[in-house]
């Protein structure tokens, strides 16, 4: 069959030739065997917001935590993590995206003072929320 598309590449470029064609028909045929070549982008990175629904409350009082996740699975479950020290901790608070891509969840805090709160999933971390426990 190559043989074939040969034989036609070369009667058009011959009739080309004849009627007076330009360059362009030598590159007509060219296109014709060369592979089409698919640039593929590479996929959004997975970003994750975060906002409280209260700046401050008192201990054990109930907030939310909500935001959106962009690049993340329906279905995928966010973590609340909590600044202790110099580690975070991942606390009981889950909640799952759901499919427009939001989230919202209950936390409670005990620990006195300033309270850094993000949201996690795998590699992906949302923004430091920040809630004052008095």
């Amino acid at each position: 069959m190559n043989r074939a598309l040969r034989y036609v590449a070369v009667g058009a470029i011959a009739v080309s030739l004849l009627a007076g064609g330009s360059a362009a028909a030598f590159a007509a045929p060219q296109d014709l065997h060369s592979p089409k070549q698919v640039v593929a982008s590479a996929p959004a990175a997975a970003t994750l917001t975060a906002k409280a629904s209260a700046t401050t409350v008192k201990a054990w009082e109930q907030f939310r935590i909500t935001g959106v996740a962009k690049g993340i699975k329906a279905g995928t479950k966010l973590t609340v993590q909590q600044k202790q020290g110099t580690k975070w901790v991942s606390l009981p608070a889950q909640t799952p995206v759901n499919s427009s891509g939001a989230y919202s969840v209950r936390v409670k805090l005990g620990i006195k003072g300033v309270n850094q709160l993000r949201m996690a999933t795998g590699s992906t971390l949302s923004p430091v929320v920040t809630v004052t426990v008095r």
